[in-house]
This record gives structure tokens, sequence and C-alpha cells, in this order.
């Protein structure tokens, strides 16, 4: 079913494109992309004005020309977002050095589709059950500016928002081909009357990816049904199923990522290592509209299945229900949020010899339990039309338990229990309609998971609870501005996080107890800046640029060092030339020099270079053409890291700690709307 799925999209919009070509007409500024109407994007980005500290909306048309595989696709303008491919829709996905020592998934952001957080109840997630050329549009709330989705870690939240029956009437059809036998196609449709609409969207991908052994194959589904039950009260229903097949090429050492970037791990194949998902996510939310008060309930499921040949073969199957509800209240100079949330979660863990990438014998199997819950609140007082000052706070607590049945080395049963208060106080000026000046000042804390809860230590190797481990906390000052005047439109947070707990991943030496450990002082400081000029309304020039100084304070090991994995200085640009009627967009990404490869500083990667380009053109009213060229030059780089101690090349350590930057890829295709 999905390879037919996988084929018949690419085609049937080809065969669309070459019936209606011989009909050409004059183009129209008409967009052929997922949406319709622009209400959502528009209501989001008056939330975010309303944010004393760093947001922005990134809107579908932004990155409709892309072959949007991942998050990196959709996000790579979003000012302060660090994003690195490693292989298929992996990414390194960083705000404010987030989960910096994760060498896999992500830590410190909350990922969200529709409002409601896909994290596990342990806050781990795999993104890539987030589709993107499903969204409608993209809510990135950095940091403590995230306290709207109760989240109050360093990363923020992300938030993607699909459309429904009202915002995307019609049917909508998308195809991709390109580089590396890469096929992607995508059908969407809506239908709306005054009581229920309706929205779903399939589709469907498959690659043999850029490297040895990193093919991927995905078949998507997503619908919402809204119902307008009164004048007052409308509720909507959402079903997301996720079929992802993903393999893994591993990390390489230095040399080889430099000089033979289209190979694999020799481990990596050997161990035919993968990671499959299939997910089943059912939501609903429910709206009260009292006038003045607006009141919003709702409750998910989550069920998922993961089947992962690493060291082991992983087989985990989770199930996660929640709920949550939300006050907002507005009436003359004072608005109020009130809300809160519920994530319990279980997860049937079991591992097995890894024999070329199928189960062999059992060797561990536990019952898996945590829960996070969170109350949060927010009063904004306008005392003059021009101000606005805000103060907030999120209360969170959690425990992660869990109960060993069966290994085949010792473990323990164990349970830790958390919990944490993250004020925030900001004010918010307007000089004119077209400026704010902004300042915050707030706390943050990130809870552990289950894979820094319970970690192998020790001689022999024992599978233990960590109870030392604590959530890692900061406190974070934040000033900006953004706005626009004449042909600009800028984007600009300064930020500095001082963080005591941080948690860092170690390789486990005698002199460290665990794998994780929380740090003493850390510091993350930088600037997000995002400044578009508008020369005229076929010349378009988008850039961002993004500093980042992540370091230990003081550290009795590594003394002022700074933390590996991001650079200090990343800048992209692209300048858009045309209009909806024929346009190309060259683009580059700048790291003038690489980031430190482990906590020692004695290897620093390479700065570099990216060249690429996006077009599109109008074939006929309704159906447009799109290219993507990414990589020109085909520059061999070194773009994500997973931080070691000491990565030092010497004839006894050699690590393969390195992800090589995407190779040379083209591709292609259609959009049409009916």
């Amino acid at each position: 079913m999905k390879s037919h799925v996988t084929r018949a999209a690419p085609l049937l919009a080809l065969a669309i494109s070459l019936s209606s070509a011989a009909h050409a007409a004059d183009a129209e500024d008409q967009s052929t992309i997922i949406v319709t109407a622009p209400q959502l994007t528009d209501a989001a980005e008056a939330r975010a004005a309303k944010t004393p500290g760093g947001t922005d909306v990134v809107s579908y048309e932004d990155y409709a020309d892309k072959s949007i595989v991942s998050l990196r696709d959709t996000l790579a303008f979003s000012p302060g977002v660090y994003l690195q491919p490693r292989y298929g829709q992996e990414v390194r996905l960083s705000i404010r050095g987030s989960g910096l020592s994760r060498g896999f998934h992500m830590r410190g952001i909350t990922l969200l589709q529709d409002g409601v957080p896909i994290n596990l109840a342990d806050d781990n997630g795999d993104f890539q059950e987030l589709e993107p050329i499903f969204f409608d549009h993209l809510e990135v709330y950095r940091g403590a500016n995230a306290l709207r989705f109760g989240s109050g870690t360093l990363g923020g939240a992300i938030n993607g928002v699909t459309p429904t029956g009202r915002t995307a009437e019609g049917v909508y059809l998308r195809a991709d081909a390109g580089s590396f036998s890469m096929l992607r196609g995508l059908v969407s449709a809506g239908v709306a009357s005054d009581a229920v609409d309706a929205w779903g969207a399939v589709s469907a991908d498959t690659s043999d990816g850029d490297r040895d052994h990193a093919g991927r194959r995905s078949f998507r589904f997503h619908s919402n049904v809204g119902l307008r039950l009164s004048d007052a009260v409308s509720t909507r229903f959402y079903a997301s199923f996720n079929n992802i097949n993903q393999q893994l090429p591993g990390a390489l050492t230095y040399d080889q990522a430099l000089t033979t970037p289209k190979m694999a791990n020799p481990g990596s194949a050997a161990g035919d290592q993968q990671r499959d998902i299939d997910s089943l996510r059912l939501q609903n939310r429910t709206t009260f509209d009292f006038g003045s008060a607006t009141l919003e309930v709702g409750g998910f499921v989550n069920a998922k299945s993961l089947f992962h040949p690493i060291f082991q073969v992983i087989d985990q199957k989770s199930t996660d229900v929640g709920s949550f509800a939300r006050l907002d209240y507005a009436a003359g100079p004072v608005e109020l949020t009130l809300g809160g949330e519920l994530r319990h979660g279980s997860t049937k863990a079991k591992q097995f010899v890894n024999i070329s990438g199928s189960r062999g014998a059992l060797t561990f199997d536990a019952d898996q339990k945590a829960q996070t819950a969170s109350l949060y609140g927010e009063v904004r007082v306008r005392p003059v039309p021009q101000l606005s000052l805000i103060a907030g706070g999120v209360y969170a607590d959690g425990w992660r338990k869990r109960h060993v049945n069966f290994s085949t080395s010792p473990a323990t049963d164990g349970r830790v229990d958390l919990d944490a208060f993250s004020p925030k106080f900001g004010l918010l000026f307007e000089p004119s309609s077209r400026m704010q000046i902004f300042a915050n000042y707030s706390r943050s804390a990130e809870f552990p998971g289950f894979g820094e809860v319970f970690q192998t230590i020790g001689t022999p190797p024992t599978s233990a609870v960590v109870s030392a481990i604590r959530p890692q906390r900061a406190w974070t000052a934040e000033i900006g501005t953004r706005g626009s005047a004449g042909t600009a439109h800028w984007d600009l947070a300064l930020y500095r996080s001082t963080l005591t707990g941080e948690m860092l991943q170690f390789s486990t030496n005698s002199s460290i107890p665990a794998a994780t450990f929380n740090a003493d002082r850390t510091l993350h400081q930088g600037i997000e800046a995002a400044l578009e000029l508008n020369f005229a309304p076929w010349v378009r020039l988008r850039q961002i640029y993004t500093y980042s100084d992540f370091r230990f304070r003081g550290d009795s090991q590594f003394g002022n060092n700074r933390l590996p994995v991001v650079p200090k200085h990343v800048y992209r640009a692209e300048l858009r030339l045309g209009s909806e009627a024929l346009h190309v967009a060259p683009n580059v990404e700048w790291v003038p020099e690489g980031p430190y490869a482990d906590y020692r500083n004695l290897v620093r990667t390479p700065g570099y270079a990216l060249i690429g380009i996006t077009g599109g053109a109008r074939i006929t009213d309704g159906i447009d053409a799109f290219v993507d060229v990414r990589n020109i030059t085909g520059k061999k780089a070194i773009g994500d890291i997973s931080a070691t101690i000491n990565a030092s090349v010497t004839p006894t350590a050699n690590p393969a700690i390195y992800y090589p930057v995407e190779r040379r890829a083209i591709s292609a295709g259609l959009r049409a709307r009916f």
C-alpha cells in the first residue's frame, strides 16, 4: 500500500500538469500552497506580538519552494533556532543551547501539534512525528516566552499548526522528485459548511539518502473535523498516523566526514541500525467563548511503537494520555492567562541482542512509567497604551519510575520525584504601531527523562537509578526589539542564561559516575537576529544571524572552556528575485568557524559555506512548478557532532562522533490547487 501511494502522488500531479500546459494563461497572484486563507497565521502573529521576548511565526509560503523533509527546511530562517541535519529527517534541534549533549533525538524543547504536546510523558520525543509538509504555519517561542504552551524549558516551544476545512478548502496536490531516488507526494482536501468543516491529508516519501545505509520510507495521515455546537461552543477532533522507517548511517571519524561523507559507519551498517516508528495520535480541543473570556479544554492519547536496532535492538511500546485546560481573559487594560496540563505515560521497554538488525535473545524487560504536570499563569497590564507589564510563572512536578521484569545483567528498580517553579517578569513598550521594545527576566527548569534517570554505570555495568540527577535550572535575562520601518523588517533579541545543573552527556569513565550528569555552573548567552529587506515588490533579502557563546563557569575539570556542538556564528541569507509568475532565490549558509567537538576544547571542526538556490514558476492557473538545489559546490564539511570529553585524534583514539553536511542534491516538483 505504501509503495503504491508513494508512486501515485507524483504521477498524478505530473499528469495534471501535462494536461493543463496547453491551456496556460497569464499568471495571476494566486499562490498554490496548502492554505487558502490566512486567518490562522494572522491570529498567531497577533498572539506573538503580545509576547515580551523572542518569538516568530513561520508561514507555509516561506518554505513552499523547498523539498520539505524535516524541520530544518521549515525553520531555516527562524532566528535563534539551530538546526543541522544528521540524516533523513533526523536533525540537531536546539534553541539557546538546549540539549547540547544529546547526540540523538532532542531535549529541552516542547514540541506541539495544534497546541497539543507530542513529547512523551518523560519530556523526550521524536520530532520526526511532526510532518512539516502538512502545516499551515509554525509558531516558535524561544525560552520562557513559551509560557503560553505551559513550557518552562531553556529552549522553549515549537507548535506546528495544521489547516482546517475553513482555511484550506478544495483539493491540494504536491509532488517532489530528486537526487538519491527521492520521491515525495502529498494529497490534501478541505470542505466546510456553516456548522461543520473537515480537512485531511496523506503524504508519502521514499529516498535512498545521501549516505550509504540512510534510506527512508514514510507514510503519514492527518485529519481534523470541527463542529460549531452553538455561537459560544465549538470543538475539533484530530487524528494522526505515522509510519516512519529510517536506516541509520551513524557518525564518522573526523577524516571520514571530511573526505568520504557518503560512507556509513561500519558498525551501523553491520548491525543494520535503524529507527522505525508507528504512532497514532488522537486529540480533541473544545472552546467556550464567553465574550471577554475564552476557555479551551481537551485531551489526547498517543500510542507509539519503536523498533530501534542500535547496539542492541530497542523495542518499545508506549501509551501517553493527557488533558489540558487554558483560560484567556481580556477586559480593558488587563489580560490574564491561566492553564494546566497533565501527561501520564507507560512504556513496555525491551532490549534484544542485535543480530544484523533482527531480535536475538532477550536481554532486558522493564515497565517504565512517567508523569509530568504543570500549572501556569500570566497577567498582562497596560498602565498606559504604549506599555505592557507582564508577570507569570510555571509550576511543574512529575516522577519517573521503573520496574525491571528481566535483565541478563544487574538492574535495579527505582523512582525519582521532581518539581520546580519558574517565574517570569517582562515588559513590552510600543513607541509606535510598527515598533516594539521588550525585556524579560525568567527562570526555566528541565526535568530528566528515562535516559537520564536510568543509566548503565559501574563495573560490572549495572542498569541503575541515578537518584542524584536533578532538574537543570537557569535564570535568563533578555532584551530586544522587533518591527518595521520603510523597506526593513527586523527581529533582534539578546539573552544571557546562567545555568546550574546543566545535563551534559559524557562517555562514562572512572572519574564520572554516569553517562549524563549535572554540571555545576554554565553560561549560555547570545544574539538572535533577523533582518528582511524588501527593496521592491520583486526583490526581497532575508537574513538571520545567531551568535552563541556557551561555556563552563569555573568548572573544576574544564575551567571556562566552551561547550561543544554549536558554533559561535551562523549566518543565513536568501535573495528572492521575481514574482509568483517566475522567481529564483539563491541562498547561503555560512559558519565562519566550526564549534569544538569536545569538552576539553582540543578539536574544532572547520568552518564552511553552503550555497543553494530555489525557484518557482506558474505553469497555468492553479499549477506551479518549483526547484530546490542544495550545496551546489559539493562542499565537504562537518555539520553536527556528538560531544565527547576528548576528541583528539591519536593512534589509539579516533572517535566516530561527526556527521557530514548534506551532499549536493537537486529536487523539483509541482503544486496544484483545485
